[in-house]
């Protein structure tokens, strides 16, 4: 099994309540003691570690799987084949296949998820943009933290925010609660963003539109009859585009650290379990 030591220092700050980091070290404690570092280091990308992508990785060989959600996420008081997820775990254990789960940490980075959602809304490299929550992150200390506050040079429609959403996350419908003066021609000049479920960051946040994954039913219409418009995407459908852009920073990165060869791929079979019909 190849090392796990390179993709420790990609995110290494999360929020406090949050479960991440490397939650399956399969490899065995003499296995750990052997130098790795010629070894082929093959990760898989994916939201969550579902059957399917337990079996993607299985199928492919892949070192470690990195999953954005975390798949531990309380103490466990037993691990059985009884639960679908602690199947998947026994099995990537037995095959020496490890599981990091970045989460928070890859929200509150620069150049992370909700920096990705806030420029694919803003569309225009001039807006102002910041962090909701500050926090400190390891070298993110400039701008990292949760969620994005975007003021746009140029205020646009609502529908203009709506195209750009469906074009950055490859939807074809989202859903909208939109105020009555955006319904009457008003402009979007601020966006509250944030990648998931945004309901608790965003909850009392002063912007035009807040854009997140999933909003409970009276948060949406607190916020049409306050005033605010927002445009709830899916859970998983406001992180899962992201993946590509990970891949691409993780490739490069662990290249720096790993001297055998790398390869990083997005899992095929992860998917938003709710589809729109």
């Amino acid at each position: 099994m190849a090392s796990s030591r390179a993709v420790r220092t990609i995110t290494n700050a999360s929020d406090s309540w949050d479960n991440t980091g490397l939650l399956v070290e399969a490899a065995l404690e003499e296995e750990t003691n052997k130098s790795q570092e010629n070894e082929p280091l093959n990760v898989l990308l994916t939201i969550d570690l579902t059957a399917s992508v337990c079996n993607e990785a299985l199928v492919k060989k892949s070192s470690m799987i990195m999953a954005y959600h975390p798949f531990i996420f309380r103490g466990l008081k037993a691990v059985t084949t009884k639960d679908p997820q602690q199947t998947s775990l026994l099995k990537l254990v037995k095959a020496g296949i490890s599981v990091y789960c970045p989460h928070t940490a890859v929200d509150a980075a620069v150049g992370g998820v909700n920096d990705w959602l806030a420029s694919a809304l803003s569309n225009d490299k001039e807006s102002e943009r910041y962090a909701i929550e500050k926090t400190t992150v390891p070298g993110h200390e400039d701008g990292g933290g949760m969620g994005r506050f975007v003021r746009l040079t140029e205020p646009v429609p609502v529908q203009e925010l709506i195209s750009r959403a469906k074009v950055a996350l490859g939807l074809k419908h989202v859903q909208v609660a939109m105020a009555p003066k955006h319904q009457q021609g008003g402009l979007v000049e601020t966006i509250a963003v944030c990648a998931g479920s945004g309901g608790g960051l965003l909850r009392g946040v002063a912007a035009d539109l807040h854009f997140t994954g999933e909003l409970g039913h009276h948060e949406a219409l607190f916020l049409k009859e306050t005033g605010t418009s927002a445009i709830i995407c899916g859970h998983s459908n406001t992180e899962r585009p992201f993946l590509q852009v990970l891949k691409s920073q993780l490739q490069k990165q662990l290249e720096k650290d790993h001297s055998g060869s790398v390869k990083v791929e997005v899992s095929e079979t992860d998917e938003d379990p709710l589809q729109v019909y």
